[in-house]
């Protein structure tokens, strides 16, 4: 079975596969695309790792979001789900772990590491979407599809200490808010990240968030005209 087919053969379980709202098929291109562009900055990347890689990222997205309990990450468990498609399609036992390693060290609150090429590029294009007008919206996105109010009682300490793990997971999503998400994930991505292209393109995109942030708490607190 040849590279093009594998890669359509994983589109088509993906696009079977992705539902919600943030985290579809379009979420998913994105990526893949970011992805394309980035690795032509950088050296030695193989695209037989970094695109399996970036179409199945998501792949246990689904399984995550109808967890009521916190406990599914959907990096790990993804990883395992797309181990075992890409065994499926003929992948070699080596190529099959570097994907694995790729997929479930994309997330950012879990704590594994990008150790190659292609899974720092495949972190940085999924933070690179999370972010910027783009990041906004799929915010708002998954803030109605999980029921969130705009404002929180509690401050972030306390919201920290109640409704997540260890890890950082989140245990109810809707207690968590736009704001939250920016204050705990969106501001801490320009140090997360490793390649040099995805640095210079969000430095753009977080300089807009924090706008748009910074105003809707003013509006909220009906001090903005």
């Amino acid at each position: 079975m040849n590279c093009e087919i594998r890669h359509k053969r994983i589109f088509e379980i993906v696009q079977n596969k992705l539902t919600c709202s943030a985290h579809n098929l379009d979420h998913v291109m994105r990526v893949y695309n970011l992805c394309l562009m980035i690795s032509k900055y950088e050296e030695n990347v193989d695209l037989e790792i970094l695109i399996p890689a970036a179409l199945l990222h998501d792949i246990a997205r689904v399984e995550e979001s109808e967890d009521k309990t916190g406990k599914i990450d959907h990096a790990v468990l993804g990883s395992e789900i797309a181990g075992n498609i890409l065994k499926n399609l003929k992948y070699d036992e080596g190529t099959i772990e570097k994907i694995k390693h790729c997929i479930v060290t994309h997330r950012f609150r879990t704590g594994n590491e990008p150790g190659i090429i292609e899974a720092k590029i495949l972190f940085d294009s999924d933070k690179l979407d999370a972010i910027g007008t783009i990041g906004i919206a799929r915010t708002f996105m998954l803030s109605g599809q999980c029921g969130q109010r705009l404002e929180s009682n509690n401050s972030i300490r306390d919201y920290l200490n109640d409704n997540t793990t260890e890890n950082g997971r989140i245990r109810d999503s809707s207690k968590h808010n736009p704001i939250i998400e920016y204050e705990v994930k969106f501001k801490k991505i320009p140090d997360k990240l490793y390649t040099k292209k995805a640095k210079e393109i969000c430095e753009d995109r977080i300089k807009f968030m924090e706008q748009y942030f910074n105003r809707l708490k003013l509006e909220l607190q009906g001090n903005a005209e």
